[in-house]
């Protein structure tokens, strides 16, 4: 389970090889019509489950936007409120549906001139949702 760290995390307390605690998000159908429309995406597919159903889907399914929310939620929780995240880099597999976990798991990859690089994975019942790649910069231990 994650947890949501109140100091920033500094740059020389991280090592490569450190894992984040993992994040599972239960997935409601309230999550998912949130997400899209507070991201402003109001394709069907993603708060209309009959015309989804239409197209092709199970159901309605999590947008890009709000995957990318909670991947920044997530490495931000295990950093702190001041890391400020330089990158992010990630891919869509397996849609997110209702009744899904979306379980987000991390690894520190590198450490270079004050940026930390996390490779991220959130997996489902259905294989892996989301796969990347997150840089951020950290205080100096100094200022932490």
């Amino acid at each position: 389970m994650s947890t949501h760290r109140t100091a920033t995390l500094g740059y020389n307390a991280v090592s490569v090889g450190d894992e984040l605690p993992e994040l599972a998000i239960p997935l409601t159908p309230t999550v998912i019509i949130a997400g899209a429309i507070a991201s402003r995406d109001y394709q069907d597919v993603h708060h209309d489950r009959d015309l989804a159903v239409q197209r092709g889907s199970k159901d309605i399914f999590m947008n890009i936007l709000t995957t990318n929310g909670y991947v920044g939620r997530f490495v931000t929780d295990w950093a702190g409120p001041n890391a400020l995240l330089t990158k992010v880099d990630i891919r869509l597999g397996a849609p997110n549906y209702p009744g899904d976990t979306m379980t987000l798991t991390g690894t520190v990859t590198a450490k270079e001139d004050g940026v930390v690089s996390v490779d991220i994975v959130g997996r489902n019942e259905l294989g892996n949702h989301v796969t990347g790649s997150v840089d951020l910069k950290l205080l100096d231990e100094d200022s932490a």
